[in-house]
């Protein structure tokens, strides 16, 4: 394995930014988390998803290669380790749900020319859980946009993540998947459960860079 670049990833309030933020105080990463409430058109996506899907997913995307643009640079060049609360490929989770056809062909178009460059993680980290548990993690976090979020659209959401990392696990069979079930293991409340996926981790990051 080259320098470490793990990313994790999963529906919304699953527990990202938490877990890699663990994650990086536990092996000395660098943390790099998401821009979410910087985006000034969240607010009304949730009001109207069809009317400012595009809008916002192209805010996202324009600001994750700015992002992972740095990252290359200051980072990942200097064989520093990253860990990050998302991988770029959510993108087109979001996209390809909201989008109608013909924005999202431009969509994709404009995705592939921006992440080409990009550095890619070797490790990608699974959260996934139930609806219910989905819908309580949000509550707790208290962000007033997330209280707009649909239930349905949620798992609908949770749904496409199913379909989607299965893919690229098909697709990517050199890059290790950590999956972790968020209705099992409670890694923000229960430290044993949190140890067990730091030990995962640096498992498989030893496994790596002794190939």
């Amino acid at each position: 394995m080259s320098v470490p670049f793990i990313t994790v990833e999963g529906p919304i309030g699953v527990g990202k930014t938490t877990l890699s933020k663990a994650i990086a105080e536990a092996q000395q990463f660098h943390q790099l988390s998401e821009i979410v409430d910087e985006n000034p058109f969240l607010n009304k996506f949730y009001d109207d998803i069809e009317e400012w899907s595009f809008q916002t997913e192209m805010f996202f995307l324009c600001n994750r290669y700015k992002q992972l643009s740095d990252i290359q640079k200051k980072y990942l060049s200097k064989q520093q380790p990253v860990v990050a609360d998302y991988h770029t490929f959510k993108n087109l989770i979001f996209a390809r749900r909201t989008l109608p056809a013909d924005e999202y062909a431009k969509y994709e178009e404009i995705y592939h020319i921006l992440t080409r460059d990009m550095p890619v993680p070797n490790v990608i980290i699974y959260l996934h859980a139930s609806l219910d548990t989905l819908m309580k993690r949000i509550a707790l976090r208290g962000r007033d946009f997330e209280r707009k979020i649909d239930p349905a659209y949620l798992q609908q959401l949770a749904d496409d993540y199913e379909v989607f990392i299965a893919d690229f696990e098909a697709a990517h069979p050199d890059i290790p998947v950590l999956r972790f079930n968020g209705d099992e293991i409670d890694f923000v409340c229960d430290m044993g459960d949190l140890q067990l996926i730091l030990n995962k981790v640096d498992e498989t990051i030893q496994k790596g860079v002794n190939q």
